[in-house]
């Protein structure tokens, strides 16, 4: 199983460490723990990625761990109440993207709360518009804004969604500045809502993913709900380790197709803008460290057995385990990265 280059190689030697040590863990945890997420779908990618992590983790710790799907809001509040270890939250970049955006209530969680590992990468966040449309690729999407044309773009503000079409405008903004103010965006909320505002010509382009909307692309061009993919924001070598099958009836080089290089999003004129959808845990500000270290060393064993990765590449995501210091370190300059481009297109 090939696994993305930032992952758990370095640490071959803690997992085989912590393989050897699970009375240890045992003795030290709670012995029920809450996973709350960022979500109140069971049927999402966050919720599918927390009930992998959360079966592997209790399995390997002897404790029971149950995922509950409260909400963004709801999950910081509870992380943030607990201090013992019994709730710990596990999501993705949406948590320092919404305060970047200025959502209300989400404070920074790098200085609220302390990072955990990443344990996946969702390679499939996409942008796609109605079969058949002119809007059929970016180039077609940045020429159409170029030339005076409005293009609405649904997206839900203030995480991965919007940081897509943020890229967009920036994009836009350095091939042809002035032109990213026909980019516009239609603030919506879940996927089904996104879809909806396109199958109402309330849209142009919507953000979706290829795990719930690749089924939209394989219908004929005439049914008002199909829909093909224009970009695909995770990066080549990301996507490059999904499975040769892809999702659905789309194999893997199909996708790619969607992604950099093939499908250029600019970031500054001489590289492409990428994105991977990662997923992290999140620890209360005032959790033993020692928790937060049987959590990493379990982790560490788990990715060291090799079977949490066939579970998550069947689901179509990419394992993607960093231990928590180097986790933090690489979401932190991710964050400064994006913090960038949103500031450079205020106003």
């Amino acid at each position: 199983m090939t696994l993305s280059r930032r992952n758990f190689l370095a640490t071959t030697a803690a997992g085989a460490a912590a393989l050897a040590m699970p009375a240890i863990a045992r003795a030290q945890l709670p012995r029920n723990v809450r996973m709350v997420i960022g979500s109140t779908s069971t049927g999402g990618d966050t919720y599918q990625n927390s009930s992998i992590v959360a079966d592997a983790l209790a399995e390997q710790l002897g404790i029971n761990i149950r995922v509950d799907p409260v909400g963004t809001n709801e999950a910081l509040i509870a992380t943030n109440r607990d201090s013992r270890g019994t709730t710990i939250m596990l999501h993705h970049d949406q948590i320092y993207l919404s305060h970047l955006y200025g959502v209300p209530g989400i404070d920074d969680p790098f200085a609220n709360f302390n990072i955990g590992s990443t344990v996946a990468i969702n390679p499939g966040n996409a942008f796609l518009s109605k079969k058949g449309s002119a809007l059929n690729s970016m180039k077609a999407i940045f020429d159409a804004a170029a030339a005076g044309e409005r293009v609405r773009v649904a997206i839900q503000p203030g995480g991965v969604s919007e940081i897509g079409f943020t890229a967009m405008k920036n994009a836009a903004r350095v091939m042809n500045p002035g032109s990213e103010a026909n980019l516009v965006a239609v603030n919506t909320g879940s996927q089904a809502d996104k879809n909806q505002s396109m199958w109402d010509g309330l849209s142009d382009v919507i953000n979706g993913s290829v795990q719930a909307n690749e089924q939209f692309t394989q219908l004929p061009a005439d049914d008002r709900t199909a829909m093909e993919f224009v970009w695909i924001t995770a990066r080549d070598e990301t996507l490059a380790q999904a499975p040769e099958a892809g999702y659905g009836t789309t194999n893997r080089d199909a996708l790619m197709q969607f992604a950099s290089p093939k499908t250029s999003v600019t970031l500054d004129g001489a590289q492409d803008w990428e994105f991977d959808k990662e997923f992290f845990l999140l620890y209360n500000k005032e959790m033993d460290q020692g928790l937060a270290n049987e959590i990493d060393a379990a982790l560490a064993a788990i990715y060291a057995a090799g079977n949490i990765q066939q579970t998550q590449t069947s689901r179509f995501f990419i394992p993607n385990y960093l231990e928590q210091g180097a986790a933090a370190d690489h979401l932190m300059n991710k964050r400064a990265t994006v913090a960038k481009m949103i500031e450079q297109l205020k106003g």
